[in-house]
């Protein structure tokens, strides 16, 4: 019976529904086209971003990226080897530095003496002295290991040793 029912309904409001149809047929191709346009335009980027702005297409230039990264990678691992090495250098290097100048004696007028330190960062060097005189001037050179000296050393020479030592 209800069958019968919606069988009426639609003879008796057929224009109606064609009407409602046709709408509905409108807007579903409306529908379409915008799809269609928009399918298009993605198919234009995509071929766009495959092929590359000078031709070549994505998967080689991610290749490229890769071959440079790991390029780049092994280059920091050389630069880091040399790092090392120069740091290795440098605890050997002479890195702290003072000088004392002194008056060795009284006739003498400005202080012409002096004692200069000079160590590694181990506190590992040389202390050097110079002793400046009215007919001569003398030149001494003591060894310093771990910031001691195997020698006797003058005042001026701890001053400028312990100077040093204090250096970063």
């Amino acid at each position: 019976m209800e069958n019968t029912e919606i069988m009426k309904f639609i003879i008796n409001n057929l224009s109606y529904v064609v009407a409602t149809l046709g709408i509905l047929m409108i807007v579903m191709y409306l529908l379409m086209i915008n799809l269609f346009y928009n399918l298009n335009y993605m198919k234009k980027r995509y071929k766009k971003m495959m092929t590359g702005v000078d031709g070549a297409n994505l998967e080689r230039l991610i290749i490229g990226c890769v071959d440079d990264a790991k390029a780049v990678s092994e280059e920091n691992q050389e630069i880091k080897r040399n790092i090392e090495d120069i740091r290795a250098l440098l605890q050997q290097a002479i890195t702290k530095v003072a000088v004392v100048r002194f008056r060795a004696f009284e006739d003498m007028g400005s202080d012409l003496s002096y004692a200069v330190a000079m160590l590694d960062s181990d506190n590992n060097g040389v202390i050097m002295s110079s002793i400046f005189g009215r007919e001569d001037s003398r030149s001494y050179v003591k060894p310093i290991t771990a910031g001691k000296s195997s020698y006797p050393m003058t005042d001026e020479e701890e001053d400028a040793l312990k100077q040093a030592m204090r250096q970063h």
